[in-house]
Formats: structure tokens, sequence, C-alpha cells
């Protein structure tokens, strides 16, 4: 394949020292082709992302070596990659990075050999000396390894994750030699497989360096022509311009895409890319993001009698035929003569911004971890709502025991470890302080009772609801036909297992003659609208109306583009009805509406007004229903009836509601990962002039948007005029609850069609706006605000594909309170497991869940504790289904051993206090099995303190299941007395007389055994024996 231009360039050996019309990707394919090595550098770290993704596409369908990208600095896991590249860097290899990388040091190759840590299983080194190492290039130590940059030491276990894996990694030490390595889950902490070999590389840069043109000081430099600041840089640069401006240098040669009639703009609908394809009379090559875009491209074509099989990547220009399709990830086409480059992007148009979904991997892990902290409020069933004060070491007569304390008003209540589980951390919405109830006193119980009354009548109203919708009628949709699997496989990007199950759920539903009634639940940017989208293509190919009703004009706008976009390529009528239409308008299309001119209509509550009349309406789709009024929701309430119904919703439901209420109410949840660390970067600083404009300066200049929260009304405007004289040529607009309507929309909607640069505006940004292309959110006074708010705010930025950043600004910190500072080092952390972030999602859970049930539950919520409030709530709706609630059985156990977690096996009381509750929550002996194992592997052998806690458990178990209420030791006689409604029957009582013959005596309600003087070991086989020989009878309760 013919690519002259660029190769007499490089045979030119680049003596003119820039290169323009370097269109499209053509500035990767020139530097694809350029077999020497050469340092790459772009105006900023997506452009760099992009060119190095470019090149290495064709480096991949040249048969080449990759080039590396050099990321900038920014946390562990990047400094890791940035020393990796070091590490890995010959003779031969290329480099692309940002211009901003060439300020920031990185480690010289020597050094860097020096201080990389070879981990070998069976080498010689002391955990002491490995430490030091550790220490010595960045990383932390910590009681739980959860982040890259992180160790921690527990005996001869030493866990460490590498900054540049995405597991952490488990050494165990036999004296001084690594006896084993393995890689293990943050979500489980359990080992996973052997590793024989790893390299640790560092978790941060060195304060002095080199620069990345020293390192790569023998090889070509080419520049981006849009970096201005040229003045210290070398002289031998070559520049390259992606502008076909003339102007000195070499011509790339490269020809427009535009004129051919293949874009778009250029041609009416699909039908007509084969005839267009047709007429260029070059050879074509296109670019496909995924197998079912290549099969769906392949088909078009077919149609329009243009045969382009799907070949792979290294085949391309190879290939002989005319066209032909490839998988592959390029940012843009390109033109040169006799050969056309498609992707994408030409062919389809733009599409939204798209940042690959990473699943959190401590997920699992933040929902088990028990956040337990003294000075925390509790819950406990019986007593209410006291403090918690931490553990006591209790010692009697020789025995050791941990005891929970829980101070009271009116004094202090101790309990045994055993009873945990009738103690809940007290959550509620932030701000919110109960009140310490009196220890003996009845106030508790009375707001207990209170709390059930009304959660019962709530709950009796929603399953009246869902019982009554049962037996309606509804239309029953069609399966899915060939056209509707084109529609889905239409969706540019890999769905995630919650999507695909949310819309298994909804097709299931509508093909049902039930009337749909499902909630869609998870947060902005997550794929909820995708969801309803294949909904609304299913109730449109049978005919049917589809109607959006969304609580502002902003949403209206936002997602009657996105319909638009998603049903381009097929004959679907869409229209939008809100104030921004002339009354003219709004007139035509409430006629079109009624005649069946118009398949999906997306409108704010105007739809709901008497004048509306649907042809035939079959699905009704309700963004953010608790933002309607309380008329509105009425009025949605008439709507519903007879309809399938989605309701989408961003406010996170807690995973225990949905279950609650999962046999009467169908929800969909579209998981939301916590944000990844790198999405959005978090600076904490004074209110600094500098910094603001910088901040801002930085985002216009990329061509993205700033969010600036400033939340108090009364002197917005003052800021607005401080922000003009900062920066006279910004465009700055105002927004805040207090202004007209109409007002407020206006200027959200200019900053949504990109009119203007930056948004002043109060908290009322925090939900709803889905603006790719705002990329920095600086917020005034941060530290004023809840965590929920901050967190919200900050997930306003970070949606689309490009690095976010957010400022908290704060007045200083000798002025702010201790409570603010721990916020804003929680949100600036926004580490997985730091307590901030989990109160953030707890907290936004809680307003989840008061969303769904209504204002009246919050208070409800608050008065209990959320997670009373759940098991109150799932009792309620099991006894309204008539559903048999068996009371938790709860023995009793004192026996003279000394059975604890002791502090030398772990310090960390948040995480000994978490074993304590999963080993107390046991209820078989496989999970006692499973959990000794995991106490071994994640902390090493367990001393005989723990052994005897775990044995303890397996008698509670034994004891559970034969409905035996105590088990008391009395000088060494061990008594076991058991519930009237044992199912065990007297003569297998009496019959283990033979089994112990003299030792053993009976009791009215049990019996007692001598074990006077044997070891704990011998006690514990003892008791376990018996309890095997007691069989349980079913008939024994029915005889007596």
């Amino acid at each position: 394949m013919d690519f002259t231009p660029l190769q007499n360039i490089i045979k030119d050996g680049f003596k003119d020292s820039r290169i323009y019309n370097l269109t499209g990707s053509s500035a990767a394919l020139l530097l694809a082709l350029y077999d020497e090595p050469f340092l790459a550098v772009e105006l900023t770290e997506e452009l760099a992302e992009e060119l190095h993704k470019d090149i290495n596409f064709f480096r991949e369908a040249f048969k080449k070596e990759h080039v590396l990208l050099l990321p900038e600095p920014d946390g562990p896991s990047l400094s890791g990659k940035r020393a990796k590249v070091v590490y890995s860097l010959k003779g031969k290899n290329s480099i692309v990075c940002s211009f901003k990388n060439l300020n920031s040091p990185i480690w010289p190759q020597k050094e860097l050999l020096r201080n990389v840590i070879n981990l070998t299983k069976g080498i010689e080194i002391s955990r002491t000396e490995i430490e030091k190492r550790l220490q010595e290039i960045g990383y932390k130590n910590v009681s739980l390894v959860v982040e890259q940059g992180e160790y921690s030491r527990r005996g001869w276990l030493l866990d460490i994750f590498p900054s540049t894996s995405e597991n952490p990694l488990r050494l165990e030490f036999f004296g001084d030699e690594i006896d084993s390595i393995k890689s293990f889950e943050v979500d489980t902490q359990r080992s996973r497989e052997d590793v024989s070999q790893f390299l640790i590389f560092p978790a941060e840069d060195p304060l002095s360096g080199i620069t990345p043109l020293e390192l790569m000081d023998n090889s070509r430099y080419f520049f981006s022509d849009s970096i201005q600041e040229r003045e210290k840089l070398p002289e031998d640069i070559t520049f390259f311009s992606r502008y076909s401006i003339k102007g000195h240098g070499y011509d790339a040669g490269i020809l427009s895409i535009k004129g051919l009639g293949i874009i778009p703009e250029e041609r009416k609908n699909i039908e007509e890319l084969p005839q267009k394809i047709k007429d260029t009379q070059s050879e074509i090559r296109l670019i496909s993001s995924s197998n079912s875009q290549a099969e769906r491209l392949k088909n078009i074509l077919i149609e329009g009698g243009v045969v382009a099989p799907v070949i792979d990547k290294t085949e391309i220009f190879e290939y002989k035929g005319s066209v032909s399709i490839t998988v592959g990830d390029l940012s843009s086409g390109l033109f040169l003569p006799g050969i056309l480059i498609l992707t994408e992007k030409e062919i389809f148009g733009g599409r939204p911004g798209y940042r690959p979904i990473k699943k959190s991997k401590v997920a699992r892990l933040l929902t088990s971890l028990d956040d337990l902290r003294p000075g925390d409020f509790i819950v406990h069933k019986d007593h209410g709502i006291g403090r918690f004060h931490g553990l006591i070491r209790q010692h009697i007569e020789g025995i050791e025991e941990d005891l929970l304390l829980i101070e009271y008003e009116g004094g202090r209540l101790y309990i045994p470890l055993q009873g945990i589980n009738s103690i809940q951390k007290y959550h509620s919405e932030e701000g919110i302080t109960p009140k310490i109830d009196r220890l003996g006193g009845k106030t508790w119980q009375r707001t207990k009772e209170r709390v059930r009354k009304k959660i019962h009548e709530m709950a009796g109203k929603l399953v009246a609801l869902y019982a009554e919708r049962k037996v309606y009628k509804g239309f029953s949709f069609s399966p899915d036909t060939e056209l509707h699997r084109e529609f889905d496989s239409f969706f540019p990007y890999e769905e995630t297992p919650d999507q695909i199950k949310a819309v298994e759920d909804i097709k299931r539903d509508m093909e049902s003659e039930k009337p749909m009634d499902r909630l869609i639940c998870g947060d902005v940017g997550y794929g909820k609208t995708e969801v309803a989208m294949k909904a609304a293509f299913k109730a449109v190919y049978d005919g049917r109306q589809v109607a959006l009703l969304v609580p502002t004009t902003i949403l209206c706008e936002q997602h009657y583009r996105t319909f638009k976009t998603r049903f381009s390529a097929f004959p679907v009528r869409i229209d939008y009805l809100s104030r921004f239409k002339s009354k003219k308008d709004q007139k035509e299309t409430i006629k079109a509406l009624s005649t069946s001119d118009i398949d999906i209509i997306i409108g704010t509550h105007s739809l709901l007004s008497k004048d509306i009349n649907f042809h035939n309406l079959g699905l009704l789709i309700i963004d953010e229903e608790h933002r309607f009024g309380v008329r509105q929701k009425e009025k949605i309430k008439e709507f519903k009836k007879g309809v399938d119904v989605i309701t989408l919703t961003a406010t996170p439901i807690p995973r225990t509601l949905s279950m609650a209420l999962s046999d009467i109410k169908d929800m969909s949840t579209i998981e939301t990962p916590p944000e990844e660390r790198l999405a959005v970067k978090s600076i904490v600083s004074v209110f600094d002039e500098e910094l603001i404009k910088e901040a801002i300066k930085k985002e216009i200049e990329r061509n993205g948007q700033v969010f600036f929260v400033h939340n108090r009304i009364k002197g917005i405007y003052k800021i607005a005029d401080y922000l003009l004289k900062l920066l006279p040529s910004a465009r700055i607009a105002v927004a805040h609850g207090q202004m007209a309507e109409k007002e407020l929309e206006t200027a959200m909607l200019k900053f949504y069609e990109y009119k203007i640069d930056v948004l002043l505006a109060t908290a009322i940004i925090g939900s709803g706006l889905d603006i790719p292309t705002a990329n920095t959110i600086i917020i005034d006074r941060a530290d004023m605000m809840g965590l929920a708010d901050l967190y919200q705010l900050r997930g306003r930025v970070g949606r689309g594909t490009v690095r976010a950043y957010s400022y908290f600004l704060i007045p200083g910190e000798d002025i702010i309170t201790e409570e603010a500072k721990r916020r804003l080092q929680a949100i600036q952390e926004m580490s997985y497991l730091g307590a901030g972030f989990r109160l953030a999602l707890k907290d936004m859970e809680i307003r989840g869940a008061g969303n769904l049930l209504g204002a009246e539950q919050s208070g409800h919520i608050h008065a209990v504790g959320f997670d009373l409030y759940m098991e109150m709530l799932e009792k309620s709706v099991a006894e309204l289904k008539g559903q048999k609630i068996e009371e938790e059985f709860e023995p009793s156990i004192s026996l003279r051993v000394n059975a604890f977690i002791p502090e030398e096996y772990i310090d960390d009381i948040t995480l000994r206090l978490s074993l304590y509750r999963r080993i107390a929550s046991s209820r078989t002996n496989e999970a006692i099995e499973a959990l000794e194992l995991e106490i071994k592997d994640r902390f090493g052998r367990p001393p005989d303190e723990v052994k005897n806690l775990l044995d303890i458990m397996r008698l509670k178990i034994m004891a559970r299941e034969l409905l035996i209420t105590k088990i008391r030791d009395t000088q060494g006689n061990i008594r076991v007395i058991f519930s009237p409604d044992t199912k065990v029957e007297p003569r297998d009582i009496f019959e283990l007389r033979k089994k112990k013959n003299g030792r053993i005596k009976f009791l009215p309600d049990g019996f007692e055994v001598d074990l006077s003087g044997f070891p704990w070991e011998k006690i514990f086989e003892e008791i376990s024996y018996l309890f095997t020989c007691l069989p349980i009878s079913d008939s024994f309760n029915k005889e007596n």
C-alpha cells in the first residue's frame, strides 16, 4: 500500500522543522512508519493518550513493536507506570508524553535498577529490610491493604500492593526466607494463586531526577505545533501540525474526507453510504469499535451491493480487495491518494465521550467491613441508642474475654462479644445527631413501637398497590426480532452485566400481560438511559407511543438530544414538549401526539396537563419521580394506570431496601462503582486567586467548561464580578434557586449548549446534569458543606473521556472546624475504605431510601437508625405477605476458657470488631471452617485464644440446632439447659448415661456432665460428642 507522501518526509530525514496537514490520525501513521527511536510530545495528556493509541494501532498493522506512553504523575499507580516505562526502555523504544511531563522528574535508569525490589520465592531477605526499602520508594504502612502503594506487616506475613499490579501480594516467611508469594483479592482479602517472582516498582516519583528529554537524548523529538511555550525547548525539534493551513515545512499530502458524501452531514441516511463508498474509487479500510458494530456495518454495505469482509488488523495493508472492515481502536480516519481509512467518527458522527466503567474491587469489602470506632453512636435492639466506648479486656479468675462497652444516659452496658449481633452502628443522614437513651428507660420501646406501626402502614399500602397492578391486564408486547437485536447492538460500548440484566428484566415484564412498574437505579452516566431507550424501541416497534417525563427543562433537552442521536439510524419520530418551545410549536406537537405522528415524546410536567391526548400510549418512563411536586405525583398515579412504567433514579437505593421490597416492588440496580481515584483529581486549597485563574484558564484552553460553586446566594454576583476581573474573556453565567424559573433554565441551557465557559452556581447543580465537556469544578467554602453534597458535586465532572479536576476552596486551616478538616481529608483521598467515603455513600443511600419511601419515613429512619429500620421493614413486608417469621434463637455460652482475638495478632480495632461480628454471625460448621482458613490466610497462624473462640462458635451452632438455651461451666461441671420448644426427646437425653456412665447427671430441663480437671481441647471434644448423640425428632413437640 502506498504511503509515498509520508515516506518521502522520512527519507528526507526531517530536514525541515515542521510538518503540516497531518489531519485525522495521519500524525500517528507517520510516526508508526518511522523506525528510529523518538519522543513525541502532545499539548495535553488526553491528546498524548490518543496519539499513543493510534500509533500502536498502525504499528500492530505493520507488525512492529509498540511505542510506550509516559503518563503524568498522579498517585502510586501512575508513578509505578512511569517507573516501569523507564525500566523497560531499550535501544529502539519510543515514548509519547504530554508537554506537562517535560517538567516532571522521572527516575534515572541506574538509580531505578537499584531501587526496584526483586521478590523471588526462596530468597533470604528480612521483613525489616523489605519494609525499609518499601518506605524509601513511597509505600505507606496500613492496617489493611486495599490500594496500590500500600503494605501491611503482620507476624510472618507481609502484604504489599505493588504500584504496577492489579492485585496485591501476600508474602509468607519462614525465618528470613520468603516461603511463598501469593496474589490475593482485595474484596475478600483471600489468597488466589502462587507467584514465583515479582518486581516491586516505586509508588512515588523522585523529588529530583531526569526529564523525558534527557531520558531520550539520542532520539528524534516530535512536538505538537499547538505547544506555544517554546523558550526552553531544544533546537533540533520537528513540529507536527494537524491543520491543513499552509506555511513553511513539509505538506503531508493528506486529503480531506469532507466532500466525499460519506460523513453524516453530507448524506440523507445510512442507506446512502454504500454508493458513496463505490464513488470514491479508493481502497477503503473501515475501522469498527466492536464485533457487533463490524457486523452491522458489513450488513449495511451488503444491502447496498458492497462486499466488505471483516479482516484482522495485521492484514489491513496486505489485503488486495477494495473494501474491508477491521475491529480496532482508532480515534479518526485519514485520506491519502488511493487509500481511505474511515472510523465510526466519520461514518456515524461524533459519539458521546465515554470512560469505561471499572468495577471497584473493594465494593464487597466496603459492605462487609463494620467501621465501628470508639465514640460512634450505636443501636442496641433492646436498650436503644448509646455511644460505643471500645473493647474492654475482662480478667475473672484467670480467664480473659473481650467486652463491648456502651455508654447510655444513667449507666454503662458491657456486652460479651457473642452478643455483637444485637448492636449495629447508628447510620443516618449526615448532620443528624441522635439522642442517647436512658439505660432501663421506656422511651426506646415506645419509639420502636411508633416506628413499627408507621412502617407497617406504609408497607401495607405498597403491598395493596402491588396486588392491584397484578389484577390489571396490560398490553403484551411481542418478542424481540432481528431489528430489535440490531438496535441493541448499535450501542457503541460494552454493556455491563447489570445493564444486560436490567434490559432482560424490562423486556420480560413488557412481554407479560401484567402492567410493568419497574424502578431502574444507577448513577448519572452509568447507562440507565440506554436501558430506557431499548424499552422505548420495543414499544415503538409494536406501534405504541412512549412518554418520557422529566422534572426539568434542561433534562428534557438532554434526553431529547440523546434519544435523537441513538435512534438516528431508525425511522422513529421523536419530539419534546417544554417551555423552550413557542406556544405555536407546542400546539403542533400536542396535535401530532394525538394523531400518532409522534412515537416518542419527552417532556416536563406539561405532559401531565388535561389537553394532552395520546393516540395509544404504551410506555411511560419517569426520570427522578421524587423531584416532582405532590400534585404532579398524583397526576402521575392516574397516568400510570394500564400502561407499562419505568422509573429512573440516580440516587443509590440501598441493597437492603431493594431486598426488603423485592417481592412487592420490581427493581433493577445498575451498580455505581465508586469514582475511580484517577477519574477526578481532588485538590484542597485555601482560596487562592492564582490557582482559580490557572484552573479556569487551563480548562477553557482545552475546550472545556467549569462549574464554580458558591453555595450562598448573598454575594454570588460579587463572585461573578471577581471572576470577570480575573478572566475578562471568559463567558460567565449565574444560576441559583431564587432566580425566575425561565431565567435559571436559560442559563443552564446556555451552559449545556457550550455558549458559556463558567457556570457560577449554588449546589443546585448537584444532580441530574450530565455535561461531558465540564471537567473542572471549583467549590468555594467547601468546609461549610456535607460530605454527601461534596461527593455529589464532585461527581458532576469526569463524565467524559478526559481527566477531571475538583478544587475544594477553604478560608484557611486555622479557621475551619476539626470536623470540616476530616470531611475534606476524606474527599481529597476519596479512599474506598476511608470512613468518609463510606459515610458519603451511606448518606446518599439513606436519601435514596427517603426518596423511594417518602419524606415521613426519613424521620423514622433517623429515630431508630437505618439498619434497624430496614430490619423492621423486612419483617413488616413478610408479615403482610403471610410469611412465617422465626425469631432468632441465641444460646448463651459461658465456659472457662480464654476465647478472644489478641491485639498482638490483629492490632486494628476495626478489623477485630469486623472479625468478631463475622464469627458471631456464622450459622454453619462450613462457614466456621471457611472463616478459619481465611483468618490463617490473612493474618497468619491463629493463636490458641482465636482457635478457642471458633470452637465456642462451633458449640453455639450445635446448640442452636438442638434449641439449647444455656451452656455453663460451674466449677468443672458443664451444665446444658434446653428450651421448652426443643425437639430432642427426653429418652435420648437419658441415653447419654450409657455414653458417659457415672459422669452425667440429669436436671429437669437438661443435664450436667462432670469434666473437672480436663483441658479445654478435651472439654470441647466431649461436649461436641454428646451433642452429636442427640437426634432431633419432629414428632416430639406434637406428642407433648
